[in-house]
């Protein structure tokens, strides 16, 4: 592979001048636009000028909490073509996990809409500060957030103390082009260009600092897996904030040239009609995504034109793999595995890949990104077919996490490999399978067991829509097995059926010992599922407070 040794905002400027005509988003969701490769870098271009207007400069911190708009992508490359670095912030989060992000990542500016769902996020910040209705906008003086000087809104409203979106494009005549070119200058690849912050599942969130180099090459190598082309069309529903939005799908898209087809936050319903809508080659989506359009009751009356797409973000059954292939005629999904803090794909699947390993296997490492199982406990690198944690070195690795350098040495070692903390395995040809994490590995009376295994085989029962197995304290083995169940919509099933299945299937210690039936799984805004939600929900429904006391070393 040729890697890329350009910025974001050089890449842009090359594609506008070689694919000018190109589409590179379309957006039809709330209101339409739809630009060109030339046309949006342009629109780029004007808005960089307009952050330079509004004090913003090199190396400054710029936060975007919005779901998936046009606006969210120009904010994107008009940050990276100053030298600016993007801040992407969850969409579901409160006031006090924004608070957090905003002050953690001395972020000077914050670009938001009005709210998402039922959470204002206008209402928010009033409420964290609410003397930004009194201020000087250009200017804030915060008590709580003094790094933040600037808000500015995306959607039509007007509020006190902050900038609405329309205002800005005037401001981009106040900076030439002699002062833009200057700054543009100064940047190079190697720069931070985007933080992360990791879901903070454990402990407080940390931001992930990636570079122009970094995200740029693994959207490269994404694309080339997926042999993405100027006519492809990638609908973009896994939200933009998360890695699998920004580089899976906009750094993938970009440099091949594909366009971006926005959905502005997922809704089955939404996705079904913008892939018949806009002849869409390609999606991305969570598994758990996935099963949601294959699940609506219209799902039938949906004409596809898929080709490729990726299924990733959390383990991918087998038996929703096989569906996406059959029924959405995407023959060519791949499957990406990585993390944030490895920009964040390390292995993909090929389209030229066999089905077995297409369902079976998260890939083979990419160009220039190393590989290797360890044991946990010993760093032993481990052979073929041997369960062990996943490691990775190359060009994908993160800078670190921005102001923790001690969290940064506990995952990246002095030998420059990243500890995942998943759990997989590597056959001879160099294809690896993920069986879990290693946290969430459950040990039940000193046997290891790997709960994706079972998810999978419980996937294959025709009354089970979804499931998710998780390890609960238990007094005698230290921890049992519990099913946690969504079933198919009007069936009836029983938690005696489930464990007589398994039994008759699979080794007598993999059966659950306990089957909870739920209406949904709890997640974070990008589709995860909180493993450890459903942990805290098992021990108070099956009143097991009492083993849960229980200190294990």
């Amino acid at each position: 592979m040729e890697f890329i040794e350009k910025t974001l905002g050089e890449w842009m400027d090359h594609i506008a001048d070689t694919h000018p005509d190109r589409p590179a988003v379309v957006f039809d969701d709330m209101f339409e636009y739809r630009r060109t490769y030339r046309e949006f870098n342009d629109e780029c271009n004007r808005y960089a000028k307009s952050l330079m207007a509004l004090g913003i400069k090199k190396g400054d911190h710029v936060a975007i909490w919005a779901t998936n708009y046009p606006q969210w992508l120009l904010t994107l490359f008009a940050s990276a073509k100053i030298g600016a670095v993007l801040v992407t912030v969850n969409t579901s989060y409160k006031i006090y996990e924004a608070e957090y992000l905003l002050r953690q990542s001395d972020s000077k500016m914050l670009v938001m809409c009005d709210g998402y769902k039922d959470v204002s996020y206008v209402g928010i910040m009033n409420e964290l500060c609410p003397e930004i209705a009194e201020s000087d906008r250009s200017d804030l003086n915060l008590k709580r957030l003094p790094c933040l000087k600037t808000i500015v809104t995306i959607d039509q409203n007007t509020y006190p103390g902050m900038y609405n979106w329309n205002e800005l494009d005037a401001m981009a005549d106040t900076v030439s082009d002699e002062e833009y070119n200057a700054v543009k200058a100064t940047l190079t690849c190697h720069d931070v260009v985007n933080m992360q912050y990791t879901s903070g599942t454990t402990g407080f969130p940390k931001g992930v600092m990636l570079t122009h180099y970094n995200i740029l090459n693994n959207g490269k190598s994404i694309g080339d897996r997926m042999k993405f082309t100027e006519n492809d069309r990638l609908c973009i529903t896994v939200p933009l904030f998360h890695c699998f939005g920004l580089v899976l799908a906009v750094m993938a898209s970009i440099t091949h040239v594909t366009a971006m087809v926005l959905v502005n936050y997922f809704s089955p319903i939404k996705v079904l009609k913008t892939l018949q809508a806009e002849q869409c080659t390609a999606l991305h989506g969570v598994p758990t995504m996935f099963i949601a359009v294959l699940a609506h009751p219209d799902f039938n009356t949906f004409k596809f034109n898929l080709r490729t797409g990726i299924m990733a973000g959390s383990p991918c059954p087998i038996k929703v793999m096989q569906q996406v292939i059959d029924e959405m005629s995407a023959t060519e999904i791949t499957i990406v595995f990585g993390q944030t803090e490895s920009s964040p794909g390390c292995t993909q699947t090929t389209t030229d890949d066999t089905i077995e390993h297409r369902v079976n296997s998260v890939g083979r490492a990419f160009e220039g990104v190393e590989t290797k199982i360890v044991d946990p406990e010993t760093g032993k690198t481990l052979g073929p077919g041997t369960i062990g944690e996943f490691c990775a070195r190359g060009y994908n690795i993160m800078k670190g996490y921005y102001k923790m350098p001690e969290a940064t040495a506990q995952v990246i070692d002095a030998e420059g490999w990243l500890h995942t903390g998943d759990l997989a395995s590597v056959d001879e040809e160099g294809y690896y399978k993920i069986t879990g994490r290693i946290k969430d590995m459950i040990i039940r009376g000193g046997e290891n067991i790997y709960p994706k295994e079972i998810e999978d085989f419980i996937y294959t029962h025709p009354k089970v829509k979804d499931v998710q197995v998780i390890g609960v304290p238990s007094k005698r083995y230290g921890e049992e097995i519990c099913a946690c169940i969504i079933p198919h919509d009007n069936v009836i099933i029983t938690e005696d059926e489930v464990k007589e299945y398994v039994q008759s299937h699979m080794a007598k210690y993999k059966t659950p010992s306990y089957v909870m039936f739920v209406e949904q799984f709890p997640m974070t805004a990008s589709g995860k599922i909180q493993k450890f939600k459903l942990r805290e929900t098992a021990i108070e429904t099956l009143s097991l407070h009492e083993a849960a006391k229980i200190e294990t070393a």
